[in-house]
């Protein structure tokens, strides 16, 4: 890589680094509001303060991480998602993006370092032990469908992050995960700090939907793709294969949700399973088993 393309990489990586640790940064303050919050409907003033300015750690965390991502692709000439680091990168943009919204729109505040946590462990993942060097593209990826087709695998993935941490938040704040759900409604408990049910499934729900609109549009493009890649539609490669069964696990979510007697934790836990099937997507099936999607860029 020639000097001029190696400022944008060097200043990418910085603007990485800079941004998980400002994410961190807002973790720690939203970690401390949720644990000086006893009850969601009365926090104290004090913590109120702390919250926002997690909050406005988090939106420059944000904006740092878009520099990393834009300067990635300046640097390589090419969109800045063509290895697993560039992946999880713009994967953890989206769901940082799609936080913000629902914190502008919903009384969610509290509930950011649960959101964080997981977006910064991606991150440092990413950084340390997926990192690849800016360099082209391989030759199988370029084409104009890696525009298209992954960027809605992207976007799927940070929703469905967001939307299946939501769903376990409300499996906590019912009682799901205690041996007596009269204990999380004592004095300070899990449950008395976390919104509603109702909003927590509101929110699980709608992000879901979007996902799953974002995934259904990333497999049809993708087929399309193998058609002119591979002389077929669908081949039931690996990666294929986990994709169409993240994509009936989430039409089943959908499907429960809309059921009576499925709604609520039933159907919450539909959502964490299919967030579970993305994430074995993500790293099992893209850096253990081996298929035509092989495309990971790690040694």
């Amino acid at each position: 890589m020639g000097d001029r393309l190696a400022v944008p990489a060097l200043l990418s990586d910085w603007l990485f680094t800079s941004a998980f640790g400002v994410y961190m940064f807002a973790a720690l303050l939203c970690s401390a509001e949720y644990a000086l919050t006893r009850h969601a409907a009365n926090p104290p003033a004090f913590a109120v303060r702390v919250g926002r300015a997690g909050v406005a750690l988090t939106v420059l965390g944000g904006l740092l991480h878009l520099g990393s991502v834009v300067l990635r692709g300046v640097a390589t000439g090419r969109v800045p998602w063509g290895n697993m680091y560039e992946y999880l990168s713009a994967v953890g943009l989206i769901a940082v993006v799609a936080w913000l919204y629902v914190v502008s729109r919903y009384d969610m505040r509290r509930m950011s370092v649960f959101v964080l946590l997981p977006i910064a462990s991606l991150l440092f993942l990413a950084g340390n032990r997926l990192y690849a060097e800016a360099a082209p593209l391989v030759p199988p990826l370029r084409s104009y469908w890696i525009v298209v087709h992954v960027a809605a695998a992207i976007m799927a993935s940070g929703v469905f992050l967001l939307s299946g941490v939501v769903s376990a938040l409300h499996l906590v704040s019912s009682g799901e995960f205690s041996r007596k759900g009269d204990e999380l409604s004592g004095k300070g408990g899990p449950s008395r700090r976390l919104p509603p049910v109702e909003h927590l499934d509101k929110i699980a729900y709608r992000t879901g939907a979007v996902g799953f609109l974002t995934l259904t549009f990333a497999i049809i493009t993708g087929a399309v793709w193998a058609e002119q890649a591979w002389g077929r539609f669908w081949g039931w490669d690996p990666k294929e294969t986990v994709a169409f069964v993240s994509w009936v696990c989430y039409a089943a979510y959908l499907h429960a949700r809309a059921t009576a007697g499925w709604r609520g934790r039933r159907s919450a836990w539909l959502n964490v399973v299919g967030l579970v099937v993305v994430l074995f997507n993500l790293f099992f099936v893209n850096l253990v088993a081996v298929g035509l999607h092989s495309y990971a860029g790690v040694d």
